[in-house]
């Protein structure tokens, strides 16, 4: 959100962010988690069909720690 901060570099911001997020979440949780997690980040970043208000790095985390952990009990 602190890029929107400038006027006008918001959006294009998200053309180098969405990309970076999407590499660092596929390097933060391997397996299915990262490479799912790594796709929608990058669909969320850039800002296609309006959602780029999702958390997704915390919604991977909990779905890996939480509930992925919860399954295994």
């Amino acid at each position: 959100m602190l890029s929107f901060v400038i006027p006008f570099i918001g959006e294009f911001s998200d053309i180098i962010w969405a990309p970076l997020s999407a590499f660092l979440i596929y390097k933060m949780y391997k397996g299915m988690e990262g490479k799912l997690g790594s796709v929608i980040t990058f669909i969320e970043e850039a800002g296609i069909f309006g959602t780029d208000f999702l958390p997704t790095f915390t919604l991977t985390w909990i779905y890996k720690y939480v509930i992925k952990k919860s399954k295994k009990n």
